[in-house]
């Protein structure tokens, strides 16, 4: 009962985090609202029993893209955003409610075609999100994958640095 209540009280944090963010007017202060964010969804993962996904989202998402976020945003200067004034309620609304609906709709087509996902032990999901099993998959069966992923990080890398270093004419 605990987990759940931890669970709920986490999603609802996040799901604030996240309009903080969208609603801020500063981009360093919406910075900060996603790092809250990022750290309910870690505090998520604990509670599924995935600890090192857990730790792997606090690490490379709260901590070294937020810094590059904020590198960009101090670099580029920006200032406080100007304030909204026009939102048509009307037209949020109808898009809040409408998500509302679809996700229902999937919900009970999901269950009627009986396609939703099996629970699992606690002991099994420990297993399965361990470090070395996730590691075991990765290097077997996904290492081609992988091994792209890294080539193209690597070649948007130079790619930054070399238009980074141009001068300008």
């Amino acid at each position: 009962m605990a987990a759940q209540i931890l669970f709920f009280l986490l999603a609802t944090v996040a799901i604030a985090a996240g309009l903080g963010m969208l609603l801020s007017r500063n981009p360093v202060g919406s910075a900060l609202w996603l790092v809250l964010n990022l750290f309910c969804i870690a505090g998520l993962y604990l509670t599924l029993n995935a600890e090192f996904i857990a730790v792997v989202q606090i690490l490379v998402y709260a901590g070294a893209i937020m810094v590059l976020f904020l590198f960009v945003i101090m670099l580029l200067n920006l200032d406080v955003l100007p304030e909204i004034k026009d939102i048509e309620w009307k037209k949020v609304f109808g898009f809040t409610l409408g998500m509302g609906v679809l996700g229902l709709l999937s919900f009970v087509v999901a269950s009627s075609l009986d396609i939703l996902p099996n629970e699992i032990s606690a002991r099994r999901a420990a297993e399965v999100g361990s470090a070395t099993s996730l590691g075991e998959v990765l290097f077997t069966q996904y290492a081609l994958p992988l091994e792209v992923i890294g080539i193209l990080l690597l070649a948007a890398t130079i790619g930054a640095v070399m238009l980074a270093k141009r001068k300008p004419v």
